[in-house]
This record gives structure tokens, sequence and C-alpha cells, in this order.
């Protein structure tokens, strides 16, 4: 038996040694490490490989994906303009069309006031032209621009040829020049008799070529008329008026009065009225 085992060796050894290239020698491996029937052990090789260092990235990676194109563009929806609830309507105003007058008279004269009493503010000649801007309120004067001249005076209706209508016009009241050469009168009183009130005043010395005397600017009540009653005189040396004034009427009457020289008016004093 002895012999057996150690012929079977011999031989295995030999064979061994036979084994064409390219095979593998199988080791005889003791009995207790033998595999159990029906597993089969993986073969090792003679020596496991090195670990090595985990390699770092050496480029970087480009994705190679055509993106899809987008299904569908969104189209951006108009939001209507609320219409304005209440749409404001532009109303034209016409322009207004002044009357028209022109000179009827061969000469007349154009004035501060709306009325004889007042001073001379230019010479009119026929035929002279211009806008009416307004009328009196007491009196029927009218306020006009003539284009000869670069402001308004007021000129008696009886004068002038009317084109249009004077009653759509605004009242206006005199603009008068003021003086500042002379003082005011002074002394200036009123007394009554009946129906009849005499003013009288101190004089104002003014030179010749200055004067152009006084100017009483009154309201007076006659035949149950509340009147309006300029007066004006040539020259600084009348200094004593006379006027009727009656009973009767709404407003009580009274005036001022002004020193009047060629460059306007000094200020106005009231006259204390006796009542009737």
């Amino acid at each position: 038996m002895k012999n057996i085992w150690m012929w079977l060796i011999v031989s295995l050894l030999l064979g061994g040694c036979n084994l064409p290239s390219g095979e593998r020698a199988v080791t005889e491996l003791p009995l207790s490490g033998l595999p159990s029937p029906g597993v089969t052990r993986p073969s090792q090789s003679a020596s496991a490989p090195t670990p090595t260092s985990e390699p770092s990235p050496s480029a970087t990676l480009t994705s190679t994906s055509t993106p899809l194109p987008p299904t569908e563009t969104p189209v951006p929806t108009e939001t209507p303009t609320p219409a304005p609830s209440d749409t404001p309507t532009i109303t034209f105003t016409p322009t207004f069309a002044f009357p028209q007058a022109r000179v009827s008279v061969a000469m007349a004269h154009c004035r501060y006031g709306p009325a004889k009493a007042y001073l001379h503010a230019a010479d009119l000649y026929e035929g002279d032209a211009g806008q009416v801007w307004g009328r009196s309120a007491r009196s029927t004067w009218l306020y006009v621009r003539f284009e000869k001249l670069n402001y308004a005076c007021w000129v008696a209706p009886s004068v002038v040829e009317v084109q249009g209508d004077t009653g759509a016009l605004v009242t206006q009241e005199p603009r008068l020049p003021v003086s500042v050469l002379y003082p005011p009168p002074s002394g200036v009183r009123a007394v009554r008799q009946g129906n009849q009130v005499t003013i009288s005043w101190e004089r104002v010395p003014m030179t010749e070529d200055d004067d152009r005397g006084y100017m009483l600017d009154l309201y007076v009540c006659q035949g149950g008329a509340y009147i309006w009653w300029p007066v004006s005189f040539k020259n600084q040396y009348t200094t004593e008026y006379t006027v009727t004034d009656e009973g009767g009427c709404p407003a009580p009457s009274g005036g001022k009065l002004a020193a009047v020289e060629k460059h306007g008016y000094t200020d106005w004093v009231e006259i204390p009225w006796p009542a009737p």
C-alpha cells in the first residue's frame, strides 16, 4: 500500500513537469481543504494587484446631448386698456367781436371820463376808427381804443358811428391820471337853503399853464330821480357852486371835489352833504 502511494506521487510529479505550456499545474491540496461537492472554488492568481491612488480627472466632461427645442413659444396676451369712463368734452368759447366805432364829425374830444366835465385826453377827427372796449354805467358814453392811440378814452355816442352791439359790453370805471404837483382843496363845506345846496372851498394856487380848475363829482335827487351830476370849472378862481337837491330818493345825495391840472387830478375830498 505504501508503495502504491509513493508511485502515484512520483507519477504526478513527473507528469506535472511534462504539462504543455499554457496549462496551469494543479497543486494538490490537503484533503481537509477540498471544497464541498458541487461547489467550484475560483482560482486565485499568484499575486494580488497593487492598489493605486484614485486617478484625478484629466478632462472636463462635455455634454454631447442636444437640447430639445421648446415645444411651444409663449405668446404674450394683450391686456386691453380700459376706456375712460368719462371723456371730457372741450367746449370752444367764441371770441367776442368788439363793436367798431368811427368818428362821424369834423372834430371831437376823447376824454379821461364819460362826461364833458373830464379832462381832454386826445383830439379826434372825422374817419378816426377804433374798437369799443366798454361803456359807462352812469352815462351813454363809450370807452374806445382808437387805432391812432396807444390807450383807450371816452367819447360821446353822438360823435361816432358804431357797428355792433354795445349793450353786450361790460361797464367800465374812469381811470383818471393822478397829479402830485398840487394839494387837494381844503376848507370844503356845503350849506342848504331849501332845495339848493351851495358847495364852497379854498382856492388851490396853480400855475397858469397847469391850471384846469376843479371838478365836482356829485349825486343829487331831482324830481324823484337819483342823478349823477359831474361838473368842472375852467380855472382855479371859481371856488363855489350851487346845485338843486331834493328829498324823496332811495339813496342819499353827496359828492366829492378835486383840483385839476393838465397832468391829472389831486386826491378827492368828500363833501359834508347837508340832508334835505
